[in-house]
């Protein structure tokens, strides 16, 4: 998962509005920050996060076994985290050099096109949120049979709860067995 970070990074970096910057003493400054440049930046970030995360999260459950579903899920939300953060840097680092250089030459007042960057980096969680999200939401969907039980209505079996001999019987329809819960 963590690999399709850089991918999705080149994706919003050849997405994104082009947002200007005036130069001011020097210091690149948005030009129009309440513009749609930022807020569409922000909102391609989220979009992408957001599709990633549904196509991880339903290939995740479409690929796992009968076992390991916390690692799983907790596979999930790390890789996801790592993948949306190489997004970020991979996507703010296209064309962050050239950039450089041209407000290193640029005089006061000049306008020059930005990068990719994010201005709310809680975008930054849409990844793996929505991977362990479309995951849940599968499993609750589908409902798939935990691993020991084999479907039979009843009591369970001494193997599906600790290997040992136990009396799992349940109790009679409408009175307490032992009478302690009185």
């Amino acid at each position: 998962m963590t690999v399709l970070g850089p991918l999705a990074g080149l994706l919003w970096a050849n997405t994104i509005p082009r947002v200007s910057y005036l130069i001011i003493q020097g210091e690149p400054l948005i030009a129009d920050p309440e513009g749609e440049g930022p807020i569409g930046i922000d909102g391609r970030f989220a979009l992408i996060g957001l599709v990633a995360g549904l196509l991880c999260g339903a290939v995740a459950y479409a690929a796992r076994g009968r076992r390991n579903d916390i690692a799983l899920i907790l596979g999930l939300a790390a890789g996801g985290v790592a993948a949306s953060l190489l997004a970020w840097r991979t996507g703010h680092l296209v064309g962050l050099g050239h950039f450089h250089d041209v407000v290193r030459h640029a005089r006061d007042g000049a306008t020059v096109t930005g990068v990719a960057d994010l201005g709310a980096k809680g975008v930054l969680m849409f990844w793996p949120v929505v991977a362990v999200a479309a995951y849940g939401l599968l499993e609750v969907v589908f409902r798939r049979l935990p691993p020991g039980d084999r479907g039979e209505g009843g009591s369970g079996e001494g193997d599906e709860v600790g290997g040992d001999e136990l009396d799992l019987q349940s109790a009679p329809t409408g009175r307490d067995v032992d009478g302690r819960e009185r």
